[in-house]
Formats: C-alpha cells, structure tokens, sequence
C-alpha cells in the first residue's frame, strides 16, 4: 500500500498485552488527528494461554471489520526481567501483529521511547504525562484504562511519521 501524505487516513493503534489489549482508532488529515474510539480488550486470567490468544485474536478481528483502518501500528515488545511475562506478551504482540496483516492493512512498529518522542516530546514521559497528551491532542477519548490511552498514542506516533514520510519498520 502506497502512503498518502494527503487525504483522510484511519489508523488503529494497538497496545498489546496478554491480558489487557489496548486499541485506538483515529482519523488523520495531514496534521489534524480526529478520535473515532478506543478501548481494551480483556482476556480471563483462568483461561489456558491458546484460549487467551484465541480471545484476543477474535476481538480485533471484530474491532478491525467494525472500524476498517488503513493501517495500524503496534507498540514493540520491551524486554523486562520476568522472562515469563515477557514471553506472553510476545504471544499477545503476535497476535496484534497477525490481526491486521491477515485484514490486508498495512502494519507499523514503534518502540516506547519513540511514541513517547512523538506524543509528549520526550522519551522518558511516565504514563500519565502519556495520557494527558492523548487527551489533549484527541477530546473525546475515553481511555478508560491506560491501555487504551498507549494504543491512541502508538496511533499518534504512525500519524504524525506518516505526515512526515518518515515510516521506516512496515511489516507487512
């Protein structure tokens, strides 16, 4: 898919977690960025991974027919100490990954730092100063958890690289 530096673009962005899953949906026309929804999507912690996974995969599949995006980008993996726990949320990422490319839309990746880069104008902003960004730059956004406000982050981040022509990691 050729990128349009004009022109009205949806674009979800997604926070993955095993978990919780953030989403975010937005339209971007040049620098104006309109909200369209967000949210999170919950798995059961008793259910076995497969099924979480399954769950997951099944609730954007829904949330990607119901919005229709032109493109997504997916916030990348951090490693953390709990080789366990990062090891899920790579499970979770695949799947946020898999989602949209098997949608046909085109997918991005950006790591923390990058987003926070683009959202707050430093890479070491904390999750509040993420949030009151995301508030500020998109009203109407409920970001009932923070999930939801790092999704529409990761969604601001593709926006404004994309306005910029300065999308580098495509995958797909």
């Amino acid at each position: 898919m050729t990128l349009q530096s004009r022109g009205k673009v949806r674009i979800i962005g997604i926070d993955p977690g095993l978990r919780f899953t953030g989403w975010g949906v937005l339209e971007a026309e040049g620098n104006h960025l309109r909200h369209v929804a967000d949210g999170v999507i919950a798995t059961y912690g008793d259910d076995s991974v497969p099924l979480r996974l399954k769950s997951l995969d099944d609730q954007l599949a829904g949330i990607l027919r119901y919005y229709a995006p032109a493109e997504a980008a997916v916030e990348e993996t951090y490693v953390n100490r709990n080789a366990t726990a990062t090891l899920k949320l790579g499970y979770a990422r695949g799947v946020a990954l898999l989602a949209p490319a098997r949608a046909g839309i085109s997918v991005f990746e950006y790591g923390a730092k990058t987003v926070k880069m683009a959202v707050v104008g430093t890479g070491g902003a904390d999750k509040q100063q993420v949030g009151l960004m995301v508030h500020r730059l998109l009203p109407g956004a409920t970001q009932k958890r923070a999930d939801a406000a790092d999704a529409l982050a990761v969604a601001i981040c593709h926006a404004h690289h994309r306005s910029t022509a300065n999308v580098w990691k495509q995958t797909s």
